[in-house]
């Protein structure tokens, strides 16, 4: 898998991207995650890439021009052009679902918005679609980017060394509400034990016993994943 990442802010994304599991993914030339800077697509000797918007309103909108010279310039560098994702607070909020679809993809290009988004024209004759991670406002589309990225490249197959722990966390398609809780060693700590049913090794009513506490954490935190699914 190809990821191209066309932003402002490179330096924001770099260091998380080769840390921990997606620096071994590259590494391991599972997916190939290639950060564009956007100011190198200005046509002008100050590498402008905003402009006041036409009709007055605060702030500065991203210019089409640099935008579709870099996404042109990224999708001519490989055969077959990958999907154009928009990452922006207007779009539908990313889920694990879209994750799984996104993961299937040979290539994606994601722009990263700023200031107060970017021109109409990128949205309607450019981008393939829109994402956003919430009902909330973040300084430019770099760590939203970052996000979907380590959702998407841990679906790759052999990323993650436990292929089984994709399918059984909160939000999978096994497990469509959240996961129950979990222990580790030590059995007693302060006085708090272990549940003695986690310790019987019983698996069938140890699953049993955490779908329905996954059921019951569902139920308290997050009522609208019963309703969802």
């Amino acid at each position: 898998m190809r990821l191209d990442v066309i932003t402002l802010f490179p330096e924001i994304l770099r260091g998380p991207l080769d840390a921990s599991i997606m620096g071994r993914a590259q590494r391991a030339g599972q997916v190939d995650i290639q950060l564009h800077q956007l100011r190198d697509y200005a046509t002008d000797k100050h590498r402008t890439v905003d402009e006041k918007p036409y009709g007055g309103g605060p702030g500065m909108l991203l210019k089409c021009e640099p935008i579709f010279s870099a996404v042109e310039d990224v999708q001519s560098k490989a055969a077959k052009p990958g999907r154009v994702i928009l990452l922006t607070p207007s779009g539908p909020k990313f889920d694990q679902a879209k994750a799984r679809e996104l993961a299937q993809l040979d290539r994606i290009v994601f722009i990263c918005g700023h200031y107060e988004g970017v021109d109409e024209r990128v949205r309607e004759h450019l981008v393939d679609e829109e994402l956003s991670l919430g009902d909330f406002i973040l300084t430019n589309g770099a760590l939203p980017a970052l996000v979907v990225i380590d959702a998407i490249v841990r679906l790759i197959p052999n990323v993650v060394g436990n292929e089984a722990s994709t399918v059984s966390e909160s939000f999978s398609a096994e497990r469509p509400g959240l996961e129950g809780p979990q222990y580790t060693r030590p059995e007693e700590f302060r006085g708090w034990r272990v549940p003695e049913i986690l310790l019987s090794g019983h698996h069938g009513k140890i699953e049993e016993w955490s779908h329905e506490q996954g059921l019951r954490r569902t139920e308290e935190l997050r009522p609208d994943l019963l309703q969802k699914f």
